[in-house]
């Protein structure tokens, strides 16, 4: 697999500086690239980091100019870091194996002609499958589903009866979408559970990361918007209305009823609660707790959250503290400093005074 720079500099659409014939045999990261692979700098500022790094060429942005090794410019490095990868690293190719007979199908299932259901794949009844499917084994497909043209399910993914995915959706292992909404209400001396007559519905182009929750609605749909993506171990409550093109990262808590809009971005552990909205374009800082509506464009960090300049202006006023605690202290001492030698201007004689003055 080892190739000139000239050749992968052509195979990426990069211009060569240096010795063009020098012979790479692999890419790697900045840390990991031996003499005779080729690594990546993404951004100008970080060409410097070069100096540490025993790599033997560099894909770098174009016009880096000449530096200590041979490079590729390009205009987006890493599409071409990409390319560069795959080179060395074919993809495997996914061979269409069709309907496993070790798999359990319903006999009122409808599958299109060219799905692909693994061995130890459960499909129910009254389900409808459409072309290019996927299911790996061990997800469970219960009753009712729908899965649109091109969807991948990966192993040990479930979905609940009645779910509805879009087209070219990716579920990965372990997600659970359509289980009980968390709502009770109390009878006698127990919990009554709440009605779960609703379903999920995914639309196109969505990806839900591994041992992701969503819940189904109450009486209508839990619905995650087009091309959202939803990273691993994320918890998405009923009746919830997430929008299109959201980005909602690892460990977010979403309670019920709550709604976003498009191009919202959930940061790492955020909680939102119940009945809230969240505009579109809006960011939640990591590990914010998010408890009113969020307006569109607005980026809030904190707990409770607010907009992030007046949160950075607190998070500086909170470094400042041990100073002003120490100030405080000799501000005290002075003033009693003051009162005990009798002063008019701290006395509570002097400022009768002053005030009787004025």
């Amino acid at each position: 697999m080892a190739i000139t720079l000239a050749a992968l500099a052509t195979h990426v659409g990069g211009t060569p500086t240096g010795d063009t014939t020098r012979q790479i045999t692999g890419a790697a990261t900045l840390e990991l690239a031996g003499p005779n692979e080729i690594t990546l700098v993404d951004a100008a500022d970080k060409l410097h980091l070069l100096e540490k790094s025993k790599a033997g060429a560099a894909i770098v942005p174009a016009g880096s100019g000449p530096l200590d090794r041979p490079t590729i410019e390009v205009a987006e490095v890493h599409a071409a870091f990409a390319a560069t990868i795959t080179h060395f690293r074919p993809p495997r190719a996914k061979a269409r194996s069709g309907v496993s007979p070790q798999a359990a199908i319903d006999p009122t299932a409808r599958l299109a002609a060219d799905v692909d259901i693994h061995p130890l794949a459960s499909v129910g009844a009254d389900v409808d499958i459409a072309s290019g499917v996927t299911i790996h084994s061990g997800a469970r497909i219960m009753a009712g589903c729908r899965i649109g043209a091109g969807t991948e399910i990966l192993p040990n993914a479930v979905l609940y009866p009645d779910t509805v995915v879009g087209q070219r959706c990716i579920i990965h292992s372990g997600a659970v979408l359509g289980g009980h909404g968390f709502g009770y209400k109390v009878s006698g001396d127990a919990y009554l559970l709440s009605a779960q007559l609703g379903w999920v519905e995914v639309h196109d182009d969505v990806e839900i990361g591994a041992n992701t929750t969503i819940d189904r609605g109450t009486y209508g749909p839990t619905v995650i918007g087009r091309g959202t993506k939803i990273d691993n171990l994320v918890m998405i409550a009923h009746n919830c209305q997430i929008g299109s093109t959201n980005m909602i990262c690892s460990q977010v808590g979403v309670a019920g009823s709550t709604s976003t809009g498009s191009w919202v971005v959930m940061a790492g552990q955020c909680g939102v609660r119940d009945h809230v909205h969240i505009g579109d374009g809006a960011v939640l800082g990591a590990r914010s707790g998010v408890s009113n509506d969020v307006a569109p464009g607005i980026t809030v960090l904190g707990e409770p959250a607010i907009e992030l300049r007046e949160r950075k202006l607190q998070l500086a006023t909170m470094t400042k503290l041990p100073e002003m605690r120490k100030d405080l202290k000799k501000l005290t001492a002075r003033v009693e400093t003051l009162e005990q030698a009798g002063s008019p201007a701290v006395t509570g004689r002097g400022r009768t005074g002053a005030a009787e003055a004025a």
